[in-house]
């Protein structure tokens, strides 16, 4: 593929991921047992502001396996991060979906926040894929963690949104598993936690803007 036309799907992926208009290859997940007693709008505003923040990370996670698949070496790194982005698609999707059926919206700072994570998947990717690899099960563990905790604290009759968010956890476990599987390394302690530090910013945030 030449240059020109990786760069334009690079634009095209990125505009989707910015402005909506996201399509999953799989269907939305459903839960056999729905939600008997409607949501309040308490708990409505606050499904809301779970589902904008798992959004806004699977923008986060298109830009950054966007980037770093360009810069990968190695061409089945590539098409494993390719795979892994298209199920990240299916994410962006359903948060997206998800959200219009809760009466609300992505986050505003969309257009930050993939910048921001495009710009430091460059910087993971000239670091050699192995490092690139490591970054990814790093994030995929951090994100995973941060899904099991919403299905802590999500309204339990919330059923919808609770089958998104544990068929999106599974997928995480999943994707970290095989960069480490590919031959990522385990990130030093204080890039781990500087990594938990900008997440717990870009979630402090999204949940209301």
């Amino acid at each position: 593929m030449f240059l020109s036309d990786r760069l334009i799907i690079e634009f095209d992926t990125a505009l989707k991921s910015i402005s909506g208009g996201a399509h999953s290859r799989r269907s939305i997940p459903k839960n056999e047992v729905q939600g008997k007693t409607p949501l309040s709008e308490t708990e409505r505003a606050h499904s809301a502001g779970l589902m904008r923040v798992n959004h806004v990370g699977e923008v986060c996670a298109q830009a950054l396996y966007q980037s770093q698949k360009f810069l990968a070496r190695d061409p089945q790194i590539q098409e494993m991060l390719k795979h892994s982005a298209e199920e990240e698609m299916d994410h962006l999707a359903w948060c997206e979906t998800r959200l219009k059926e809760l009466g609300s919206h992505t986050s505003y700072l969309n257009p930050f926040w993939y910048a921001g994570s495009f710009a430091i998947g460059l910087l993971a990717g000239l670091a050699g894929d192995q490092w690139s690899l490591g970054f990814v099960a790093e994030t995929e563990k951090q994100v995973e963690n941060h899904l099991q905790s919403h299905l802590s604290t999500l309204p339990e009759n919330d059923q919808q949104s609770r089958a998104i968010v544990e068929q999106m956890r599974l997928d995480e476990i999943e994707h970290g598993k095989e960069a480490m599987e590919a031959g990522g390394v385990v990130l030093p302690p204080t890039v781990q936690k500087l990594m938990e530090a900008s997440s717990k910013l870009m979630t402090s945030s999204a949940y209301k803007i």
